[in-house]
C-alpha cells in the first residue's frame, strides 16, 4: 500500500511539473512573439514646440505599449548608439531632421537598414525624415518607404490641410475625417506609376503654397511643382514592398500640439502596427492625451545639437 502510494505521489508530482512546465513554455513563447518596434527620435531642432522628435516618440512609445504583443524601443538625438539596437526588430519609426543630415545616410547606415528591409523589416519615416539627398538615400527610401521630400522637386510650406476622404486600408481604421495646419510637405517623389504605393492622406493645397514661379527654390516654386497647381497631393502613403516588408511616409508633425488631435495621431499608431504586420484593430489604435502629457519630455531649445 504504501509502495502504490508513493508512485501516486509521484505521478503527482510529475504531472504539477508537467503543468508548471507547460506553463513557462507559454510564457517564454508569448513574450517571444512580442513585435519589436524601434523609434528613432533625432535631435534638438527648430524653436519650442517644432521638432519634439524625442518628445512626440515618448507620446508613440506610450500609446504603443497599450496594445498587446508590442515591445519598444526609443533612441534620442539620432542614430541608435548600442550595436543590437536593431536586433529582432519588426519595424522602425525614423522621426528627426533631414536633408544632407539624415542621420540614416551616414557612412555604413543604408547598408544597416538595407540589411533589415531584405529581411522584411518596416521602415516608417514621419516630417523631416522623409528628407533625404537624391542620390543618397533616395532610391533607398523610394523602395523602403514608398516616396521622399525630394529638393527642387517636392515642398514643406505650412497650410490647413482638409482631409475630406480617407482610402480603405488598415491604417484609416477608426480614422474620420480631419482638417489640421501643419508644415504639409508634398509633390513627394514616388516610383513610377505609384507602383506598390497606396496614398493614405490626401488633399489640396493653396496654390499659394508652391512658391512663386520661376525662383525654383530648393524647397519651393521649381517649374515641377508648378504644373500641378489646383491638384490634389499626397502627404501620407503606405508601401507593400516587393521584399515582404511594408513602409510608409508621412509628412506632417512640425507641430508637437498636432499630437493631441486623435485622428493626427491614431493614423501613425496605426501606420507604425500596420509596418510591424501587427493586425489593425477595427477601429484604429485608441489612445488618449492631456494637455499635460503635450508638455512632458520637450527639448531644451537653449542649444541646439544634432547626431
Amino acid at each position: 500500500m504504501t509502495v502504490f502510494r508513493s508512485l501516486g505521489s509521484c505521478a503527482l508530482m510529475s504531472r504539477k511539473c508537467l503543468l508548471a512546465l507547460a506553463a513557462f513554455i507559454i510564457c517564454v513563447s508569448a513574450q517571444a512573439a512580442d513585435k519589436k518596434i524601434v523609434l528613432i527620435a533625432g535631435g534638438v531642432s527648430h524653436g519650442a514646440g517644432e521638432h519634439e522628435f524625442r518628445a512626440g516618440c515618448l507620446l508613440l512609445q506610450q500609446w504603443l505599449q497599450s496594445v498587446p504583443g508590442i515591445s519598444t524601443a526609443v533612441y534620442s538625438n539620432g542614430w541608435p548608439d548600442k550595436a543590437n539596437a536593431f536586433e529582432n526588430a519588426s519595424a522602425i519609426f525614423i522621426y528627426c531632421d533631414g536633408g544632407d543630415g539624415h542621420p540614416a545616410i551616414r557612412p555604413d547606415r543604408l547598408k544597416v537598414l538595407g540589411d533589415l528591409m531584405a529581411k522584411g523589416v518596416g521602415l516608417g519615416c514621419a516630417h523631416y525624415a522623409v528628407e533625404v539627398p537624391k542620390d543618397k538615400g533616395g532610391p533607398e527610401f523610394l523602395k523602403w518607404s514608398g516616396g521622399y521630400f525630394e529638393t527642387y522637386y517636392s515642398v514643406n510650406p505650412h497650410w490647413d490641410a482638409n482631409f475630406t476622404e480617407l482610402p480603405q486600408h488598415p491604417i484609416t481604421r477608426g480614422v474620420k475625417p480631419f482638417k489640421i495646419r501643419d508644415e504639409w510637405y508634398y509633390h513627394v517623389r514616388f516610383p513610377e506609376g505609384m507602383k506598390g504605393v497606396t496614398p493614405i492622406l490626401t488633399a489640396v493645397p493653396p496654390d499659394s503654397t508652391r512658391g512663386e514661379d520661376g525662383t525654383n527654390d530648393a524647397h519651393g516654386g521649381n517649374p515641377e511643382v508648378q504644373k500641378h497647381k489646383g491638384e490634389p497631393e499626397h502627404v501620407m502613403w503606405a508601401i507593400e514592398r516587393p521584399d515582404g516588408g511594408r513602409g510608409f511616409g508621412f509628412t506632417g508633425g512640425h507641430f508637437h500640439k498636432n499630437w493631441g488631435n486623435e485622428n493626427f495621431r491614431k493614423t501613425v499608431l496605426n501606420a507604425i502596427l500596420w509596418t510591424a504586420k501587427i493586425e489593425v484593430p477595427a477601429n484604429g489604435v485608441e489612445s488618449s492625451v492631456t494637455q499635460d502629457d503635450l508638455k512632458q519630455n520637450l527639448d531644451d531649445k537653449g542649444e541646439k545639437k544634432k547626431k
